[in-house]
């Protein structure tokens, strides 16, 4: 089948806060701004129930603050595409290409701002119960599990948070921390400390979980002194952090070791005319703000790139 082409000025890949903010700055640039995404709107932050540290909000829920970005991009005039699989991309200096199911877009810029999913709990049975009792989103499925025992994996801000909404619906909350302590903020870490029905287990690592047909306990190993012992329980959320998604990327754009894009401080990758924006960017700090900031200057640059190409 012949797609339609479409000539476009700025292409946006991700519709999480970084694409939602290079999407505004684009289109107040008075460039036809597209953003494609193949998932939900809003990125990781909407599976967050809280957020307490980002500015002008006291606190606010990640659906609340998803839902503005969003609306505020449409008002704008961007368009979104929500659920849109790209099937392939050609990113050179020359070309630029993203092909979906039904068309064939010609962009004159590209911001690549995908984000990154959560990592998958390294036990041996985590495909087995996903989604019957393993899950990586409290938000999404903390509610089947009201009144119940439930086990929370990290070491995050986001394993906190995340153990902290839990704890308003489940009898009881188990941290399973295999160190002696977290990577997350103090003042996180003292409301989980002072939840009555929430438990930490320092130096124990969760080696598998077991059950019928859904999770019926966890096995787990102290660390220190090598005991292993099962937990009953219904299920266990993962927060051991995420990873880039990157895939369709990988012939055309400078990529880490670790997965991440490579670009200098404009966000400029290796690509002219392609940027990169937010969670996926190769950087020290990924916060909401950090993604703002990153699809802020993204939108900047871009501009600034398709006004120089106009002119030739």
């Amino acid at each position: 089948m012949n797609k339609e082409e479409k000539q476009i000025d700025l292409i946006i890949i991700g519709a999480g806060p970084a694409g939602l903010t290079a999407g505004i700055y684009g289109a107040r640039a008075n460039l036809n701004t597209l953003i494609l995404e193949d998932d939900i709107i809003g990125g990781q932050v909407r599976s967050s129930y809280t957020i307490e540290n980002y500015p002008g909000f006291k606190t606010i829920t990640g659906v609340e603050l998803a839902e503005r970005m969003e609306a505020q991009a449409t008002a704008e005039g961007v368009t979104i595409d929500e659920f849109d699989f790209i099937e392939k991309v050609t990113l050179t200096d020359d070309e630029k290409i993203v092909e979906t199911g039904d068309y064939l877009y010609k962009p004159k810029a590209v911001i690549i701002a995908t984000g990154a999913k959560p990592k998958k709990l390294p036990i041996p049975h985590e495909a087995t119960y996903l989604g019957k009792g393993i899950h990586y989103c409290a938000v999404c499925d903390g509610a089947n599990y009201s009144g119940e025992v439930v086990g929370v994996v990290g070491g995050g801000n986001a394993a906190l948070e995340e153990a902290m909404y839990l704890a308003r619906m489940a009898a009881k909350v188990l941290i399973i921390r295999r160190y002696d302590g977290f990577h997350a903020e103090a003042k996180v870490l003292k409301e989980v400390e002072e939840t009555a029905n929430i438990e930490i287990l320092y130096h124990h690592d969760l080696i598998d979980v077991a059950g019928d047909h859904f999770v019926e306990y966890a096995k787990v190993k102290d660390v220190q002194t090598g005991e292993e012992k099962e937990i009953p329980l219904k299920a266990v959320f993962g927060y051991i952090g995420t990873e880039p998604k990157t895939d369709l990327f990988k012939p055309f754009v400078n990529i880490g070791e670790d997965g991440y894009i490579l670009a200098d401080e404009s966000m400029q990758t290796n690509v002219a005319g392609v940027y990169v924006a937010g969670d996926v960017r190769q950087k020290e700090f990924r916060q909401i703000s950090t993604a703002v900031a990153d699809g802020t200057i993204a939108a900047l640059k871009a501009e600034k790139y398709i006004v120089s190409q106009k002119e030739r």
